[in-house]
């Protein structure tokens, strides 16, 4: 039987990476480019990692190769098998969660002239916020059926009895769970959430209807005191395309109306930067003085305005479907210091960028000790408090994040409590399976006697 080299995998999947990075990270330079282009109040320095991380991610494959290789007899057949247990786990978690996406949305697609490719490409294209949901799910299913399996037929007992600890029996296992927060948190920046807000406008483009970035969003210029009310912001706005429906309302400095602009379109020329209104109706209010409404004929043009679409439209941009460099840029303008802005929305969404993925490293930690048994009295518990330790962790993240945007906690706090908070507590189930005290019975010492 012919031998493969070890060294063959981890050669293929560079090679694979470098070639995947070769035509990614220059299209991903040219997306920022526009980005910055379009608007030029973007945060520079986030928006110029996104090539870099996306070229790392192409590499991600081969990191856990080289480690692979790298690993002792016992680390390659533990990740062997673990790989199988985990690919099986997501497959069929994908499959439960296909067919219940498919349900509530196939019939979005119902006027698609290719119905098959409109659907392809709708996962394919969300496939990161898939992951992003399904990955950790995944991992503590993977963990709890592998190291049940060890457990139950005493491979671990005699690893063990070999003289290697419980913490380099589970290193590969920890191992992956790095390697999979460093993937989400590499697809979390921005391709994750950018997927997931392009959702409606893939079933648009699908069903051939106009594709709107933002609607009926409000803006206020503390600056030149100016009211922007825009009906719809088309797909390449910022590109050119004219804003439909924009109301624009100026107020003196007595909050007193000064004059209402009305128009079907306004279009904005980035070169020029001028702001183009058609025909507009244009109302003129005096003290004291019954208004005068003018009704235009042809397209008024402002050259002094300083606003752009990229600012018109930061109001009507949801939190939750906003990458790290967008909300940064959010962060760092004028309008998220404003009275009628929701900050701590946005600010806990930035930390949640980062908090989410360490979820993976946190159920590694929360399902290995526990998924570890070396009796059967030991096992149904130990799996059990995995599973609704994990659920629980969750939940409650998903309450924190609530309070969190509404103000009511910081958000700091709100992103990363429920992971420190159960990362402890692993750790704390790790020491007791270490010193070979059965976690089970902690358990039963919290319910009352019932006797």
């Amino acid at each position: 039987m012919l031998k493969v080299p070890r060294w063959l995998l981890p050669l293929s999947l560079l090679i694979l990476g470098a070639v995947a990075a070769i035509v990614l990270f220059p299209r991903e330079q040219a997306a920022v480019r526009e980005q910055l282009t379009g608007f030029p109040d973007s945060h520079i320095l986030t928006h110029s990692l996104r090539p870099y991380i996306l070229a790392f991610l192409c590499f991600m494959p081969a990191i856990a190769a080289i480690a692979y290789s790298l690993g002792t007899t016992f680390d390659r057949y533990l990740s062997r098998q673990f790989l199988v247990i985990f690919t099986i786990c997501l497959s069929a978690l994908f499959a439960i969660w296909l067919l219940l996406d498919l349900n509530d949305n196939l019939g979005d697609f119902s006027g698609s002239k290719n119905l098959l490719a409109s659907v392809l490409y709708f996962y394919l294209y969300r496939s990161p916020a898939i992951l992003l949901v399904l990955l950790p799910y995944t991992l503590l299913l993977a963990l709890i059926y592998g190291l049940g399996k060890f457990s139950k037929s005493n491979e671990i007992i005699a690893i063990i009895q070999s003289g290697t600890g419980i913490i380099r029996v589970t290193a590969p296992l920890v191992f992956a769970g790095m390697w999979c927060s460093l993937l989400l948190l590499g697809l979390n920046y921005h391709w994750a959430p950018h997927a997931e807000g392009q959702r409606e406008d893939i079933i648009a483009k699908a069903k051939n209807l106009p594709i709107l970035q933002a609607q009926n969003v409000l803006y206020r210029d503390p600056q030149s005191h100016r009211l922007w009310m825009v009906g719809a912001f088309p797909e390449n706005f910022h590109k050119g395309k004219p804003l439909l429906d924009v109301e624009i309302t100026s107020i003196r400095d007595d909050q007193s109306l000064k004059t209402r602009i009305s128009s079907p379109s306004a279009k904005w020329n980035r070169e020029t930067r001028e702001w183009t209104l058609e025909t507009p109706l244009i109302g003129r209010f005096s003290l004291g003085e019954a208004p005068v409404f003018e009704q235009m004929d042809k397209p008024l043009i402002y050259t002094n305005w300083s606003e752009t679409p990229s600012q018109l439209i930061k109001p009507g941009l949801s939190a939750e479907y906003l990458g790290v460099p967008e909300l940064s840029t959010w962060l760092g303008s004028a309008l998220s210091h404003q009275a009628t802005s929701n900050r701590p929305a946005y600010l806990t969404q930035w930390h949640y960028r980062w908090a989410l993925p360490v979820t993976c490293i946190v159920t590694v930690l929360l399902a290995s000790p526990l998924s570890i048994y070396f009796a059967r009295r030991g096992a149904g518990s130990g799996i059990f408090l995995a599973v609704v330790l994990s659920l629980l962790m969750l939940f409650i993240s998903s309450i924190t994040l609530a309070l969190g945007e509404a103000g009511v906690v910081s958000p700091l706090f709100a992103a990363w409590l429920p992971n420190l908070a159960f990362a402890l507590l692993g750790l704390y189930l790790f020491h007791r399976r270490i010193a070979g005290r059965p976690i089970y019975q902690s358990v039963r010492r919290l319910i009352p006697n019932q006797s």
